[in-house]
């Protein structure tokens, strides 16, 4: 299966860190936030990859390009750890770029990636969501798509006064973790919201998206909503909303950002007990 990774947002709620730099690529303990994207997709077994960048995002690509002098000042060093690892980053799976040239939404942005996707079935992971899971997110939500032959998309509870935030769904449920999309509302209202469970940037669909993207109207904030298209797909066939095991975090929110670095430095043993340790003396302190 091939993966689109949107990656064409402006950034301006991290402003001004992203005045020069795609928020994508804002480090999260010593790699840049769209790597773990990436190796999540890896990690389910996917090896091609189209990231839909836009102005200003060149650093991407050159990013999971080869670095022809880097690669020899490390090799003049004997530093072949570094030198492997760098290697692993242009190796890790074929990737390919188009260019969203409009801002004009998510939706906009998946639709660019209809010829590369070709009629296949294909997932989407949003550039700035990442997922801390033993199992990747991506991966859970392709084995239910072929486990119902549908489309899929990976949801989770949120406290009520978030739901302004995200897409919200309406399902029925068809067991603990699993429901059948009924409607789903872009950022709607506390008073609006038909339940807390809000998607989380992961997806699994079927090619017939992008009739329903080209269905789609200009909707709210002025864009072209994703979450318009998959109400016009419920209406067709049948979608679904998973449960997916794993913590989410969005790298658009600067107290998520943080949050993120915590995260991934608890995850690697070289860090964690150094962390624990200033953790617990800045609480003491305070």
């Amino acid at each position: 299966m091939k993966a689109v990774i949107p990656a064409a947002g402006l950034g301006t709620r991290f402003l001004p860190a992203t005045k020069s730099t795609p928020k994508e690529m804002l480090p999260v303990v010593d790699k840049p936030a769209i790597q773990y994207v990436v190796e999540e997709a890896v990690r389910a077994g996917i090896d091609d990859i189209l990231i839909i960048t836009g102005r200003g995002k060149q650093s991407i690509e050159d990013y999971f390009d080869i670095s022809y002098e880097l690669e020899s000042v490390l090799k003049e060093r004997n530093d072949f750890e570094k030198l492997e690892e760098m290697r692993e980053i242009s190796d890790m799976a074929d990737i390919h770029y188009i260019r969203q040239k409009k801002p004009l939404g998510l939706g906009h942005a998946i639709l660019c990636a209809k010829k590369h996707v070709d009629g296949d079935n294909f997932a989407v992971l949003l550039g700035d969501d990442i997922i801390f899971s033993e199992k990747p997110c991506i991966g859970q939500l392709i084995e239910k798509f072929d486990e119902l032959n549908s489309s899929v998309i990976g949801v989770g509870e949120v406290p009520a006064e978030w739901v302004e935030k995200y897409g919200i769904v309406d399902c029925r449920a068809v067991d603990t973790r699993l429901c059948e999309i009924e409607g789903i509302v872009e950022k709607p209202s506390m008073d609006e919201a038909p339940s807390n469970l809000a998607v989380m940037g992961r997806y699994v669909f079927t090619p017939d998206i992008f009739e329903c993207i080209d269905e789609t109207g200009i909707g709210k904030g002025g864009e072209i909503q994703l979450t318009d298209a998959i109400k016009i797909l419920t209406e067709r066939q049948k979608v679904y909303a998973y449960r997916f095991e794993g913590r989410r975090f969005d790298l658009g929110d600067k107290t998520d950002w943080l949050k993120t670095n915590v995260e991934a430095a608890l995850n690697r043993e070289e860090f964690r007990d150094e962390m624990i340790k200033f953790m617990k003396e800045k609480i003491s302190r305070e």
